[in-house]
């Protein structure tokens, strides 16, 4: 009992900080958006033009800031669930089910899967991003607030901050990630071990029934 207890608190605090983490993603990757008039900068490139110091982007696909939108929110909406179910369960002295206790495992894995890729595409694409501004600027900080795409008409005041909130959100919430996955697992191989034990339980018993009938047989014979 103390094991499990130890696992169910270990799980809750898990997805309040995943909780917390999502929103990391989430809120800098949409202000990053508005702030570029619905362009991303993730993996988009251009070149600085001379004649007027502008610099002409080719915006990469918007699916890239979208993507890790998106994945920001499935880890909110599935770590405010398991967050009210788990907190009802030990309100109520339980624990989940080994059918649950599985489908936790399979969640667990794939969504940190999709953080990975998440955070992958966050590092890479702004990697690619500030390669561009270090061409004109000594680095990819000082190029925020700087007028370089009147063009588009996009503020660039706070992306660097913003993306660095993203990236580190991203990269943070796939170690929790990684962590429920491993409660998951040690609570789906406690149950499996139960099961073992009841089985194991069973087979004795029967093996002792079947040893004192006999003994009962050769008394009466």
């Amino acid at each position: 009992m103390a094991l499990t207890n130890v696992l169910l608190i270990s799980q809750v605090a898990g997805y309040v900080g995943a909780l917390i983490l999502s929103l990391c993603i989430i809120v800098p990757m949409s202000l990053h958006q508005d702030e570029f008039n619905g362009h991303c900068l993730l993996f988009s490139t251009g070149i600085w033009r001379e004649t007027d110091g502008q610099f002409a982007v080719q915006w990469a696909s918007q699916a890239y800031c979208n993507y890790t939108i998106f994945v920001g929110l499935v880890l909110s909406v599935t770590s405010v669930i398991q967050i009210y179910r788990l907190s009802m369960l030990m309100y109520k002295g339980e624990d989940s089910s080994f059918l649950s206790a599985f489908i936790d495992v399979v969640v667990s894995i794939n969504l940190t899967m999709i953080t990975l890729i998440a955070a992958i595409i966050i590092t890479l694409g702004f990697m690619t991003w500030c390669g561009c501004m270090t061409k004109r600027f000594p680095s990819c900080e000082q190029a925020a607030g700087n007028d370089i795409d009147k063009a588009d008409g996009i503020n660039t005041s706070g992306f660097h901050i913003e993306l660095g909130v993203a990236q580190f959100g991203a990269w943070s919430s796939l170690s929790i990630w990684v962590g429920l996955c491993v409660f998951a697992v040690l609570k789906l191989l406690r149950y499996h071990q139960l099961e073992n034990m009841k089985v194991s339980m069973y087979r004795e018993r029967q093996r002792l029934i079947e040893a004192a009938g006999n003994y009962s047989t050769q008394e009466i014979g």
